[in-house]
């Protein structure tokens, strides 16, 4: 479950044997016959490519033979959204989803599926792009939530709400200006978002969420980190499930 995979047999082979690259580095101007093989693959996968210079391949790399290649592969196979649902079918359950705009810290996003997991969340939704994948710093982090909580990963994220939508789901997002937690109806098939460390929920996604939820704030700063939202709002949705 190697975190980085480093030259251009290896990393070809690693596509060709069906492992799943989160991110493949290539330093830029390079389009000779065997990047340009690679590149054909990770067209195939769809997989997230960034043109480098030398010196940042130089950094990032763990071996110093590069070959001008670098490839971030994830430590755990991905799942499906379909997966999720068929898990909420399959325990006869209201579908409970945590859906993630942007988490970037791995410790976040392993707390989050640890949270996930305690709280009896079918699964977790992340982007494909400017998002964290599934590291082995993630794995580790989720304290072996990882082996049973289904992630999958989308190429957009407002169009799988979408799709969710048309399943019966209705989405709530934590933002520090919504109603408070305690006010709102969280029942049911329900998606929990939870937005970029900085920055928050994106507009397009907040957009696409039917609630806004503000978790009540008495201290001095207004904002939690977003593994602790993640948690905070999932536990309102375990008790309101728990007084049916």
């Amino acid at each position: 479950m190697s975190e980085q995979i480093e030259g251009r047999n290896a990393v070809l082979e690693a596509f060709r044997s069906g492992k799943c690259v989160d991110k493949l580095f290539v330093l830029d101007g390079c389009h000779d016959g065997p990047v340009n093989s690679i590149m054909r693959e990770a067209r195939k996968k769809d997989t997230l490519v960034q043109y480098v210079s030398k010196e940042r391949l130089n950094q990032l790399s763990q071996t110093g033979t590069h070959q001008g290649v670098i490839a971030v592969v994830a430590a755990y196979e991905y799942s499906t959204v379909e997966d999720i649902l068929q898990k909420a079918k399959d325990k006869g359950e209201d579908p409970f989803i945590l859906l993630l705009d942007g988490i970037e810290d791995p410790h976040n996003l392993g707390a989050i599926i640890r949270t996930a997991n305690l709280a009896g969340a079918h699964g977790v939704i992340i982007p494909r792009r400017r998002a964290v994948g599934l590291t082995a710093t993630v794995a580790r982090t989720s304290a072996g939530a990882l082996n049973y909580t289904p992630v999958a990963k989308v190429a957009n994220l407002t169009k799988t709400m979408e799709v969710l939508k048309k399943e019966g789901m209705w989405f709530v997002c934590a933002d520090m200006d919504g109603q408070k937690m305690y006010q709102l109806n969280l029942r049911g098939p329900i998606g929990v978002v939870i937005g970029n460390e900085g920055e928050g929920v994106s507009r397009l996604v907040k957009e696409k969420c039917d609630f806004v939820a503000s978790i009540p704030m008495k201290g001095d700063i207004d904002s939690l980190n977003a593994s602790v939202a993640a948690g905070v709002l999932s536990y309102e949705v375990v008790r309101q499930r728990m007084m049916k």
